[in-house]
């Protein structure tokens, strides 16, 4: 299958406004709701471009992967793509919502790395000290980008990609788990393995198998996997693979069996044992627990 693809979930696409084609566009919650008078927000929908929202004033309510998590003053929230969410309530919140395309922030870097974690939290709580930076770059952001659109000389894509990275800098989670100290080449050969990863992991179930088409030793993988995540490469492989079956339950209504050929599993015993294995439960009793439509 297409790892972008889940049935009954709405596929979104990156497409800026007219005029506004730099790779990042600012908007606001209360523009969202106007632009979306069909309510289609509240739907599930899974971004191939990342969303990254702050919550200034209001309360709502928004999902993410199957969890939900309540929206108040100073949370973010960090849609990343691929992920399957909807803005379960969103009428009275305030804040900039940003939207931005994959490879958009200069890599690599912090920013950068960020941005590539399919397993980093979609949604928390900043201190009030944080916030206020935290606003100031977004305000920044927001009118360098207006300023691009109304005034065209004036564009430029890298300083815009640079205030984004401060501001991804800036509102990312308090006190994160940093990777164990790792070369440059480490972590070079790691988005390497990510990225071979996204795009294959619902065929290739397989270190070795990366291991060959990129050119690498398997140990030289997992050195770099460990020194970028504290995952060993099967470990994260595993746990993508983990993730997507996730979303296939939580989100649609397909048969295990059906769940498990997506994935590249052989068979639904294969694809029970595997999940089992992960979660400590089977897949059906997994989906009983997780809203299943």
């Amino acid at each position: 299958m297409e790892s972008g693809q889940i049935p009954g979930v709405r596929q979104l696409r990156y497409a800026p406004a007219v005029g506004a084609a730099f790779g990042v566009e600012v908007l606001s919650f209360e523009r969202l709701r106007r632009m979306d008078g069909g309510r289609r927000r509240t739907w599930p929908q899974r971004p191939d471009f990342h969303v990254l929202a702050l919550v200034a004033s209001g309360a709502g309510q928004h999902m993410a992967d199957f969890v939900d998590h309540p929206l108040r003053e100073r949370s973010v929230v960090w849609i990343r793509p691929g992920v399957v969410h909807r803005w379960t309530d969103v009428e009275d919140l305030d804040g900039p919502l940003i939207l931005f395309a994959q490879g958009f922030l200069p890599a690599p870097g912090p920013a950068a790395h960020a941005a590539g974690d399919v397993f980093a939290p979609s949604c928390w709580q900043l201190e009030a000290d944080a916030w206020e930076l935290g606003l100031r770059a977004a305000d920044h952001l927001g009118h360098e980008h207006a300023a691009a659109v109304s005034v065209p000389r004036l564009a430029s894509a890298p300083l815009l990609a640079h205030l984004l990275s401060a501001l991804v800098l800036r509102v990312l989670p308090p006190d994160p788990v940093p990777p164990t100290a790792g070369s440059a080449e480490e972590f070079a050969v790691f988005r390497r393995y990510r990225a071979a990863v996204e795009e294959r992991f619902a065929r290739q179930h397989h270190v070795a198998d990366y291991a060959s088409a990129l050119g690498y030793g398997q140990r030289t993988l997992t050195r770099a996997t460990r020194a970028a995540t504290g995952l060993g490469a099967k470990q994260f492989l595993d746990q993508r693979i983990l993730l997507e079956a996730k979303r296939l339950l939580a989100h649609t209504g397909l048969p295990v069996a059906r769940c498990a050929e997506r994935l590249g599993f052989r068979d639904a015993a294969n694809f029970t044992t595997f999940f089992q294995r992960q979660t400590g439960m089977p897949p059906s009793r997994w989906r009983a627990g997780h809203g299943s439509p």
